[in-house]
């Protein structure tokens, strides 16, 4: 199968502060770095990481082709990427001492991917295949109809949290994704619990806390619990955990048992400062599983 992941792609630029800046404060960095990241970006190579097959549907200025090559390096099919006359998308992240981060993004390429380009790509697309989008792009409901309409299995990361863009895509969605905050936004929003949103299963991620899964139909969540170890960077935490869980069921693995691998990747990926660049390979998480 393919995973086809219509999604950003970023320049990160992370810099360490003491904590995170409260509201009219200046603060001084201690280090500044700069790496691959994006959302989308991170989501494909965790889903390479993970042996899967991650094809990638974006966009990136001219000042990025270094991006595409490296996703490349990483092993995401990179052919329906555009280079368009636009700059990449970026983040500014700040990384507190605790790991937490604030993110600022300038959308820049990842809004003006062409709907021929998804046209095309997905023209490959079919069932037994998947498709993947998250809030950092353009054409998210165009190509999950798209997708829809080949009897793709469709998954959503509702991040940044959009509920008009939730109910738009929640009867069609097999897998949403949500963290703690955007499950309780999404509960205020439509006045209906989180098992009661019409889709067949929604994974709620809840930090240090234990993972929630909500299947259709059945009230009381399962639970999956983390690792403890020491983070000291959250960022793309999330972005593994989706793509892993992906590249799980693409492998053939249950749900269950994807989730229980995506839990491992998602905790090696908070002892390690940066994003896309350090998102841990299945080889780590399978050692992880031997040594717990």
């Amino acid at each position: 199968m393919t995973i086809w992941n219509l999604g950003s792609i970023n320049i990160d630029h992370v810099y360490a502060v003491p904590h995170i800046p409260a509201p009219g404060e200046t603060l001084t960095s201690t280090a500044l770095s700069s790496g691959l990241g994006g959302k989308g970006a991170n989501m494909s190579v965790a889903i390479a990481r993970a042996a899967g097959h991650a094809a990638h549907i974006g966009a990136v200025g001219s000042d990025a082709v270094w991006a595409v090559e490296r996703l490349m390096e990483y092993g995401v099919d990179t052919r329906h990427i555009q280079t368009v006359p636009h700059p990449t998308g970026h983040a500014i992240i700040a990384v507190a001492a605790d790991g937490e981060n604030s993110i600022v993004l300038l959308a820049g390429a990842n809004r003006k991917i062409a709907l021929g380009a998804v046209e095309q790509a997905l023209d490959g697309a079919g069932p037994g295949d998947m498709f993947l989008c998250q809030n950092e792009t353009n054409l998210q409901i165009e190509a999950m109809r798209m997708a829809k309409a080949k009897g793709m299995t469709l998954a959503y990361a509702a991040a940044p949290f959009d509920v008009e863009m939730v109910e738009t895509l929640a009867p069609d969605l097999d897998i949403l994704f949500v963290n703690e905050i955007e499950a309780e936004q999404l509960v205020a929003a439509t006045n209906r619990d989180i098992h009661d949103q019409g889709i067949a299963h929604v994974l709620v991620t809840r930090g240090a806390k234990e993972t929630h899964l909500y299947s259709a139909g059945n009230v009381t969540p399962q639970s999956f619990q983390p690792l403890k170890v020491n983070a000291v960077d959250t960022t793309g935490a999330g972005d593994t955990f989706t793509g892993y869980v992906l590249a799980g069921l693409d492998r053939g693995l249950p749900l269950e048992q994807a989730i229980g691998q995506a839990m491992i990747a998602g905790a090696l990926m908070v002892t390690r400062h940066g994003a896309a660049d350090v998102i841990p390979d299945l080889a780590d998480v399978q050692t992880m599983m031997q040594s717990g």
